[in-house]
C-alpha cells in the first residue's frame, strides 16, 4: 500500500473556512455543495406492478455502500406512469443520496453513483443529484463518501419516530473545495483504480475467513463424529447424514441424556436476567438499552440455569442458532425449550455435537408439520453417539484448543480488513481535499 504520509503535496494551502476541512490547496476552488448539483430531486413509490408502466426503482437496500455504486442484486420493479416520472428520471452520472433511513449505527446521508444505463427512479427515500458540466460525478461521489465519513452530515439530520430524516438544504450548504475538471477526473481515476485494489485485498481477506470457519466447522464434526484416533475401527451408527463412529461408542437415546425443564417464573420475572439465544449462544440482554420488542409481562417467561441447554425446536429456517448452552442464571421466553443434562455426560461435548448438527443443518428432518418443530418426544427419541465421559472430554479440550487457533485467525484477518477500510477512508479524504497531489503519473503507474 502507498504510504500517505509519503506522497506529494501542493506547494502552498489556504484556510478553507471549515474547521473539518482546514486548509486546502491555494488554486482550489471553495464552494457550497449546492453549487455542484441540479439540486435535489425526492423519488417516489409508485404501485405494484400490474404489468404496465413497470420501471426500476432504487431504493437504500441497493446501496452498496463499500463501492459507492447502485447493487443488482434485487432490483425492485414498481409502476409508474410516465406522467410522473418526468425529472425523476435517472442518468448515468446522477448521484443518489439516502434521505430517510439510517439508525444507531449508519447515519442517514450516504451518496452511490448511478452509473447503469437502464431507465430507474429513485424510491420516496432517495433522492437524486445531477452535478452540473463543470463537476466529474465521480470525484463528487468520493466527496460525499469523505463528507459522510468525517460525520458532516450529523448536524443535518432531524430524528422523528424511529426514522433518521436528512435535511437536503442544510447538507449541501457545506463547504468543499474543488480543482479544476482536469484535475478532478485525475483524482477520480486514481482513487477508481487504488479502492478496486482495496477492495479485491479485503475480498481475499474475507473468503480467508470464509475458509478459516468452514475449517473450524470440519474440526468440530469430525471430532465428535470420528473422535481423534484415526487407525480406530469404526462401525455404522444407523444415522444416514452421522455415518460411521468408533466401534467402541455407544448410541444412546436422547431421553437418558437429557430431561425437560419447564420452570416458568411467574410474578418473580423482577429477580431474573432476560437470557436470548443468538449466534453468540446464550447472552444476557441489556434491559436498559433493549434491541427488539419485549413483551407486557414476562410471567410465562421460564427458568434457566448455568449449564442448561437452550434448544429453539421451531422455525428452523428462521432462526439464527438452534442450540445454546446457558452460562448464565436467568429467564428466556417460553418459545423455547430448556434442558438439563445428565451429570455422567460432557455437557460440553453434547453441545459441540448439537452445535455441528445445527451449523451443517443436520437437523431438518426432524422438523415436521406446518409451524415446522420439532416435537420434543422427536428429539427425546432421537439418538446421540457418545464416546466415553474420559474421551468426551478429550475430544472438547482438542477442539477448544484448535477452535481458539482458528479463532485468532479470523480475528488477525477481521483486523487487517479493518485496517485496509480505515486506509480506503484516510486516502479518499486526503486525495478529495488536497491533503495529497495526484499526479498523471500514480494513475499510469
Amino acid at each position: 500500500m502507498l504510504s500517505i504520509a509519503e506522497l506529494p503535496k501542493y506547494g502552498s494551502y489556504k484556510p478553507s473556512g471549515s474547521e473539518w476541512l482546514g486548509p486546502v490547496p491555494a488554486a482550489w476552488d471553495i464552494s457550497r455543495l449546492k453549487n455542484a448539483v441540479y439540486g435535489c430531486v425526492n423519488g417516489l413509490w409508485g404501485s405494484d406492478p400490474k404489468g404496465r408502466d413497470e420501471l426500476v426503482v432504487i431504493r437504500v437496500a441497493d446501496f452498496n455502500e463499500e463501492k459507492m455504486e447502485v447493487s443488482e442484486k434485487k432490483l425492485t420493479y414498481r409502476s409508474i406512469p410516465n406522467k410522473e416520472r418526468g425529472d425523476r428520471l435517472l442518468k448515468p452520472g446522477d448521484l443518489l443520496i439516502e434521505k430517510s433511513g439510517g439508525g444507531d449505527k449508519t447515519l442517514v446521508g450516504r451518496v452511490v453513483l448511478f452509473d447503469k444505463s437502464y431507465p430507474a427512479v429513485t424510491s420516496n427515500f432517495v433522492a437524486k443529484m445531477t452535478p452540473k458540466d463543470w463537476v466529474n460525478s465521480s470525484f463528487l461521489k468520493y466527496a460525499f463518501h469523505c463528507l459522510y465519513s468525517v460525520g458532516a452530515n450529523y448536524l443535518s439530520i432531524k430524528q422523528t419516530t424511529g426514522i433518521q430524516n436528512l435535511d437536503a438544504d442544510s447538507y449541501l450548504n457545506e463547504l468543499f473545495c474543488f480543482p479544476l475538471q482536469m484535475e478532478q477526473s485525475l483524482i477520480a481515476k486514481f482513487l477508481d483504480r487504488k479502492t478496486t485494489q482495496i477492495d479485491e485485498a479485503i475480498a481475499i481477506k474475507e473468503q480467508q475467513i470464509a475458509l478459516l470457519k468452514e475449517r473450524k466447522q470440519i474440526i468440530i464434526q469430525k471430532a465428535v463424529t470420528q473422535g481423534l484416533d484415526p487407525t480406530v475401527r469404526m462401525k455404522d451408527s444407523g444415522v444416514d447424514w452421522i455415518g460411521e463412529i468408533p466401534e467402541r461408542w455407544d448410541i444412546v437415546p436422547n431421553k437418558k441424556i437429557f430431561s425437560l425443564k419447564k420452570n416458568l417464573v411467574g410474578k418473580k420475572s423482577a429477580e431474573y436476567e432476560l437470557l436470548s439465544l443468538t449466534l453468540r449462544g446464550v447472552i444476557k440482554r441489556d434491559m436498559e438499552n433493549p434491541e427488539g420488542k419485549f413483551p407486557a409481562d414476562f410471567d410465562t417467561y421460564q427458568e434457566v440455569r448455568d449449564g442448561d441447554f437452550v434448544f429453539c425446536l421451531f422455525d428452523v429456517e428462521e432462526t439464527p442458532r438452534a442450540v445454546g448452552l446457558s452460562s448464565h442464571d436467568g429467564m428466556i421466553t417460553g418459545a423455547y425449550t430448556v434442558f438439563g443434562a445428565d451429570p455422567g455426560v460432557s455437557k460440553e461435548f453434547l453441545y459441540l455435537f448439537y452445535l455441528s448438527l445445527d451449523s451443517r443443518k443436520m437437523m431438518r428432518p426432524l422438523y415436521k408439520g406446518l409451524r415446522n418443530t420439532i416435537p420434543k418426544d422427536a428429539f427425546l427419541s432421537f439418538k446421540t453417539p457418545l464416546p466415553s465421559l474420559s474421551e468426551q472430554k478429550k475430544i472438547v479440550q482438542f477442539v477448544e484448543v484448535a477452535i481458539k487457533r482458528t479463532e485468532l485467525g479470523i480475528t488477525h484477518m477481521s483486523e487487517q480488513i479493518e485496517k485496509l477500510k480505515e486506509y480506503k477512508t484516510t486516502l479518499i479524504n486526503s486525495a478529495v481535499t488536497g491533503k495529497i497531489k495526484i499526479t498523471p503519473g500514480m494513475v499510469e503507474d
